[in-house]
């Protein structure tokens, strides 16, 4: 029995399922496709990271002898959806059957399981066993519970593994690290040159490509840095290891101008394609600390990264969706500010991470959150527009992981099913984690009048427009006692300075948006 095994943009690991039992006259199909591409304009480097490291694996495939059939985007005939190319190479190859590893997004997994009826031929769907936490064990873990809460998810997690666990304990007595790494970063710091890898001629290919065809996509093509294959990935992984982690804990939420990087490990993007694993990439971490080669706290609070977070948004992607989507707990409903494709505003903060995320394709958890996100909580911005942001402009954003972190934990638009409040924060703290209020036309020290901080007038805004929802939560009671606390004129005063500056986001001119009808989902 003949096999086709399609492999995605997201799968290129040898051990992927969709390969598993791969026999002799069997076909590997790999596929750059459009169609699901026209809701969001990809950043150029994201486009150009996924077509390489594709191009790259197959060719390691065929190096081992493993037949590749290879489709690309410019081929001729290439009907630009995964469902037209399956049916064309069927047609080419005598096979009986498919196989693919479950995808990871829930519109794609529907397609898929429309296949069989569509080509008249069996179609297998494989979990994807990449994940440290199967499907079935988060729903376990979910069963019953009416709100998700990492922590206890991270701790049975750890428990299993055996990660930084002493017997049944944690390694120095404590879960959690977290309150150890919320330092800004010292004056004098000098965080190491990152390592980043010269595109080959394969790479330098797709770059063209990208550059013809997706030219009015968001973000810069060059210089591209990320690692292709998986030699590079791992070459990338003993570097933040070695360079990065001893350093990482202390000042993981820190901010610095110029500084894109600073300890972070940079390793998402191969993670969430494939090229480098969870279970790996977690282990490494552990073994730096064991051998003293890192302190705990910046072990733990990476591991808590991969082991709690990734895996945690990965469960309730698929335990609650497609209606988790649809969720929008505080009614928000403004459009996105232009500002966050062009870069184009006095908010030195956002100007700063739009600026960055433009040139590199990428952004550390904190600026993600506690900036562009924070502004998009506090502004009311609709959150399908805000996911469809996010999703666009990173080189690691996929739906499953995008989605929840985006939903949930920026924009509480699930309600708290994800974190237990919503992550709203005024200028004082960007200001303390951060220099990027330096120089800024906006005073995080001015609460209201001339020179204010947006972020203060927005914060209290938000506190106000969402009292009906939020007022019951204990974690948000000090800040409500703030707000009833002051003076009537006051309030009356920051509302309506907050309300002429939203009012001031939706009039100013801007320029069309990117055109979105060249996009990649692979």
């Amino acid at each position: 029995m003949a096999t086709l095994r399609l492999i995605l943009g997201d799968h290129l690991t040898r051990d992927v399922t969709a390969l598993d039992g791969l026999a002799a006259g069997d076909v590997v199909l790999m596929v750059e496709v459009a169609e699901e591409t026209t809701y969001v304009p990809h950043h150029k480097q994201k486009i150009a990271f996924i077509l390489s490291a594709m191009r790259h694996f197959a060719e390691e495939l065929r190096g081992e002898g493993i037949a590749v059939d290879y489709v690309r985007l410019d081929d001729p005939g290439n009907s630009g959806s995964f469902g037209g190319e399956v049916k064309r190479a069927l047609a080419r190859h005598a096979v009986d059957r498919l196989v693919v590893t479950e995808p990871g997004e829930w519109r794609v997994r529907a397609m898929m399981e429309a296949w069989a009826g569509e080509t008249g031929l069996p179609v297998e769907i494989r979990e994807d066993d990449r994940f440290i936490c199967s499907r079935g064990r988060f729903a376990r873990w979910a069963e019953g519970r009416k709100g998700f809460r990492m922590e206890f998810f991270y701790r049975e997690m750890r428990r299993e593994t055996g990660l930084l666990m002493e017997e049944d304990k944690p390694v120095g007595g404590q879960w959690n690290y977290d309150a150890e790494n919320r330092k800004a970063l010292p004056k004098g710091a000098r965080p190491p040159r990152r390592l980043r890898f010269s595109p080959d001629a394969v790479t330098r290919e797709v770059m063209d490509l990208v550059g013809a065809r997706f030219a009015g996509h968001f973000g810069d093509l060059e210089p591209f840095g990320w690692a292709v294959t998986r030699a590079d990935a791992l070459a990338a992984l003993d570097h933040f290891i070695t360079e990065a982690l001893p350093h990482f804990g202390d000042v993981q939420d820190a901010m610095k101008r110029g500084e894109p990087f600073l300890y972070h490990g940079l390793l998402s993007p191969y993670l969430n394609v494939g090229l480098l694993t969870a279970r790996e990439v977690c282990l490494a971490a552990e073994t730096a600390y064991r051998r003293g080669e890192a302190p705990l706290n910046a072990a733990e609070g990476f591991i808590r990264q991969i082991l709690g977070w990734r895996e945690y948004v990965r469960g309730i992607y698929w335990h609650r969706m497609p209606d988790y989507a649809e969720t929008n707990a505080l009614g928000a409903d403004r459009p996105l500010p232009w500002f966050y494709w062009s870069g184009e505003t006095d908010l030195a903060c956002i100007a700063e991470v739009v600026g960055e995320t433009r040139r590199n394709a990428y952004a550390h958890h904190i600026q993600r959150l506690m900036v562009t996100g924070n502004f998009a909580l506090l502004a009311g911005i609709r959150p399908a527009e805000v996911e469809a942001w996010y999703l666009a402009v990173y080189a690691d954003a996929f739906d499953w992981v995008e989605l929840p972190n985006v939903h949930g934990m920026v924009m509480f638009a699930d309600g708290g099913l994800l974190a237990s409040k919503p992550y709203a924060a005024s200028g004082a703290y960007i200001d303390r984690m951060s220099d990027y209020c330096s120089g800024c036309v906006y005073d995080p020290k001015i609460k209201v009048g001339e020179g204010a901080c947006p972020f203060n007038l927005l914060y209290w805004h938000f506190i106000d427009a969402n009292a009906e929802t939020l007022k019951g939560n204990p974690r948000m009671a000090m800040p409500y006692r703030t707000w009833e606390g002051m003076e009537s004129g006051r309030k009356a005063q920051v509302l309506n300075e907050a309300r002429a500056f939203l009012d001031g986001l939706s009039a100013e001119p801007s320029a069309p948006r990117p055109p979105a009808q060249m996009t990649l989902d692979v």
